[in-house]
């Protein structure tokens, strides 16, 4: 069956496709663990008065996600054991994701300042878990939507991803005061059973022939370690401009990977409290980055993958500029929230043709081996530079750090116009099997 043509998505189809609603679950499934090892976890640290350095080291909990690719493979190419009935995809997420909500429920154990080297342990066994689910997910909406949605997919996947950063960000920061961290963590972890339920009204995305067939297939441990690394690292190295993608998609976090690690102590030296800071993050921020989101997965149906991925890379550069004028107004909580929504429109928006960039990337073939590669890379800067920034910030003192933050994003540019240009993604084509 061919695949529908961009303009042939009517809004009622969308609505109507119970593909979307699932893929909304997955993204709130997604993003609920992630604040819970970054950015709620660094403010109960900076209320623990723990130093900018450690709390800047904080960024290598997450380091997982820059490593899944090591053992994404095993996404790919084997069997979820028991749980293999309900196939490749849906197994391992459920295999996965019950470990995920113990992890989370195991930092009620610990606090910042009683154990700190027990709470970052429990954060990075839950990045890793988080990790994990997100490669798998990030396969099952890669196989289960045709090239042309994969936009729209997207959007519905942020819009869910996006509701559950506010839950465990602001929503998490503000009920820290009734209910006290531990608290907050328990409920957290409740909330990933989302997971599981969404997973269990999911489909099982048809896998190819090709697939199939190697599903099937009896292997040595060195044919299948081959198979499942060296052949999809192999392939995507091949292909022009390979070397010049890998730079790109590097430098594209940069600025916002140092600028983001940062705002917990940040935000408390510019005298904003637990209310403020939840507040800022809360419902604006959110109805921003959906909008953001919505506009940018539009902005690639209508106009394709690349241009949009330009014109929403420059806009969220000059959005940067926004934590340097905040530096200039300690206590201004209006400057705030409009520091705050400004930054998510601009990062939902870039973050939409981002995604579908890489997707487009993937040979259906190597889903989640490639697509893990591809988004680990993209986090490494904030994994190794981001843990970097506290001691930059301590160093440059806070405005001079966030002009220098804005400034790390212009590389990105130079480099997406050269790529644009000479390996623009609408003129690839992967090999699609089935």
């Amino acid at each position: 069956m061919s695949e529908p043509r961009p303009e042939s998505l009517t809004l009622r189809a969308i609505l109507t496709d119970r593909r979307l609603l699932l893929m909304t679950g997955f993204g709130f499934a997604s993003g609920l663990p992630l604040p819970l090892s970054g950015f709620t976890l660094r403010q109960w640290m900076a209320e623990g008065h723990l130093g900018l350095g450690v709390i800047g080291l904080t960024a290598y909990i997450g380091l997982a996600y820059s490593l899944k690719f090591l053992w994404s493979p095993v996404f790919d190419n084997a069997a979820p054991g028991p749980l293999a009935a309900l196939g490749r995809r849906r197994g391992w997420l459920l295999a996965v994701q019950p470990l995920l909500t113990l992890a989370c429920l195991a930092m009620v154990l610990a606090s910042p300042t009683a154990a700190p080297m027990l709470l970052i342990t429990f954060a990075a066994l839950l990045a890793f878990c988080s990790a994990s689910q997100d490669t798998i997910i990030d396969a099952w909406r890669i196989e289960s939507f045709p090239e042309a949605q994969q936009g729209t997919a997207l959007a519905g996947y942020i819009w869910g991803y996006r509701a559950a950063l506010l839950i465990s960000g602001a929503g998490a920061i503000a009920l820290a005061t009734p209910w006290g961290w531990h608290g907050v963590f328990a409920a957290m972890a409740a909330l990933t059973l989302i997971g599981p339920i969404v997973t269990l009204l999911a489909h099982e995305p048809e896998p190819g022939a090709a697939v199939a067939r190697m599903l099937t297939e009896t292997l040595s441990f060195a044919q299948r370690f081959a198979r499942s690394v060296i052949e999809p690292l192999g392939e995507f190295m091949s292909r022009k401009g390979a070397y010049t993608i890998l730079v790109f998609i590097v430098l594209f976090r940069l600025g916002e990977a140092m600028a983001g690690t940062m705002l917990p102590p940040f935000y408390r030296y510019l005298g904003f409290d637990r209310a403020q800071v939840a507040l800022a993050n809360g419902p604006t921020s959110l109805a921003a980055v959906l909008i953001g989101a919505a506009l940018g997965g539009w902005l690639v149906v209508r106009i394709g993958t690349g241009r949009a991925l330009l014109i929403t890379g420059c806009f969220q550069t000059l959005c940067m500029a926004m934590y340097a004028v905040l530096s200039y107004n300690p206590g201004n909580h209006h400057v705030l929230i409009a520091t705050v929504a400004i930054e998510a429109f601009a990062e939902g928006l870039a973050d939409a043709a981002f995604i579908t960039y890489l997707s487009g990337l993937c040979d259906r073939r190597h889903t989640a081996t490639q697509y893990a590669l591809l988004s680990s890379i993209a986090a490494l800067a904030l994994r190794t530079v981001g843990g970097l920034s506290g001691f930059m910030a301590a160093a440059l003192g806070w405005h001079a750090f966030y002009v220098m933050t804005a400034l790390a994003t212009l590389p990105s540019i130079a480099v997406m116009v050269y790529l644009l240009t000479y390996y623009p993604p609408e003129r690839r084509r992967i090999a699609q099997e089935g």
